[in-house]
């Protein structure tokens, strides 16, 4: 059974990737050890109370939620509020929850976690990488630690959804990116390659919408917002779930198919910050100052939804 350690931006995706795991904990299917929040969707006082939110409705309590950093490592802070609404959740503005988070940094609570549990946890990371590359700058042993790190982000063959080559989750902070990517540990990267493909379209959210229990209502009315948002890209009634994929690899490492490369992130480039990079040639150049990421190219994209879908509505 994983153990897993969220780092999210609770925005609208992240909400229903957290609906999903919470099935997985009732399920005994996997224990959520701890989350920490970031900058991205939304800022990470208002991701931490919307994580709360989540897992209160999803009958999921007692999990602590740590907040985290609050700007990139070397650039402006930058939300997505056009996507996730003002509240991160389609300006649903649901009652605050009855937890707090915690006073703990989630970079500390990382360090700490890792230390306790040593080559036991899965660090899930949905949002921007800032608390992750803090904790490898506090703690350069932490690699040696995790069990196993799976990142939401990036962009190969598939155009950028922040810039044109860049995705957001790593446009954020490219440096905290680079961190992560150069760390000796091993790396899951679900990329816009993998996730757009998976994108839910109108009978998935009419099921969704028919269902009566109050985390499918939930979800059905914060993806208004995400579908409205979606609608100009998709050009068809759809929205893309992508940390959901990232969070469903865990469990289910057959779901997707991989290829093994070294990636890095563009630091400097004017029109291409924030871009992941790997050496896609027939015989790519030997790396051997970096450790391959695995890369998610591919999934069953049926067994995804439906999943997904049985996941919400089971709670």
């Amino acid at each position: 059974m994983p153990k897993i350690l969220l780092d999210c931006d609770t925005g609208i995706d992240d909400a229903i990737t957290l609906l999903y795991l919470a099935s997985l904990v009732r399920a005994g299917e996997a224990e959520l050890v701890a989350v920490g929040t970031v900058h991205g969707n939304i800022d990470p006082e208002s991701g931490a109370l919307n994580t709360l939110r989540v897992l209160e409705l999803a009958g999921v309590e007692g999990v602590p939620v740590a907040i985290g950093a609050h700007r990139p490592m070397a650039q402006d802070v930058h939300y997505a509020l056009d996507f996730h609404g003002p509240d991160g959740l389609g300006g649903t503005h649901p009652p605050a929850p009855r937890a707090v988070p915690t006073t703990e940094t989630a970079a500390a609570q990382i360090v700490r976690l890792a230390r306790e549990h040593p080559g036991e946890l899965t660090l899930l990371a949905i949002g921007p990488l800032t608390n992750l590359g803090t904790a490898l700058l506090q703690a350069p042993d932490l690699p040696g630690l995790i069990r196993e790190v799976v990142v939401m982000g990036g962009a190969f063959d598939h155009p950028g959804n922040i810039t044109t080559h860049a995705e957001a989750n790593i446009w954020h902070d490219p440096e905290a990116a680079e961190l992560v990517f150069a760390a000796d540990w091993p790396v899951v990267l679900v990329p816009l390659d993998a996730t757009h493909p998976t994108a839910v379209e109108g009978p998935w959210l009419d099921r969704l919408a028919a269902h009566g229990s109050d985390p499918a209502r939930f979800a059905s009315r914060i993806l208004e917002f995400y579908v409205d948002s979606y609608e100009p890209i998709l050009k068809r009634r759809g929205c893309v779930v992508h940390d959901a994929l990232a969070a469903m690899v865990i469990p289910e490492p057959d779901l997707g198919r991989y290829v093994e490369r070294p990636v890095r992130v563009e630091l400097r480039g004017e029109l291409t910050r924030g871009t992941t990079v790997w050496d896609a040639r027939a015989q790519p150049r030997a790396d051997d100052l970096r450790r391959p990421v695995k890369v998610l190219v591919g999934s069953d994209v049926e067994r995804f939804q439906e999943r997904l879908l049985a996941s919400v509505l089971a709670l």
